[in-house]
């Protein structure tokens, strides 16, 4: 069973475009917003802790590519990367209630929306992920070869 749910398929559905889907630093970077803001909210209490920390495990493991297979979301969609940014949601909510011993898709004890996202905007997570996952792709590959 997929860790994606409802939005993710109403994506594949309404933006079967390419085939390409969305580049995986694309993917690890929007991870990594996740892991820190669930981190950040649990600290300041917007976000149960125990929540919070189920979430940063789920997302520490995507960005370890441990989970690709779950972000099929074309990389056309709209321009905000919505569909992108509620997959990562979905994929991360459904890994930390399997992880606390739920039932994935039941949004308990971990919501996409309510825990996960926590306030957050495509419009700004997906261009933030997008310069991330620039960042750490220079750093990690061009810059080594050309020093």
């Amino acid at each position: 069973m997929p860790h994606f749910g409802p939005q993710t398929k109403k994506a594949i559905e309404n933006f079967p475009v390419s085939g390409w889907p969305v580049s995986s630093h694309v993917i690890h970077a929007i991870a990594l917003i996740k892991e820190h803001a669930a981190l950040t909210n649990g600290e300041l209490g917007s976000v149960d802790r125990y929540k919070a920390k189920k979430i940063a495990i789920a997302a520490s493991k995507i960005q370890k590519g441990k989970m690709s297979g779950e972000f099929p979301v074309d990389v056309f969609q709209t321009g905000s990367g919505t569909q992108s940014n509620m997959n990562a949601n979905e994929v991360i909510s459904n890994r930390a209630i399997e992880m606390a011993g739920g039932e994935m898709g039941s949004h308990k004890p971990v919501h996409p929306n309510d825990h996960v996202n926590r306030g957050q905007s495509s419009n700004d997570t997906f261009p933030t992920a997008m310069h991330i996952a620039v960042v750490l792709e220079l750093s990690r590959n061009l810059y080594p070869k050309v020093s």
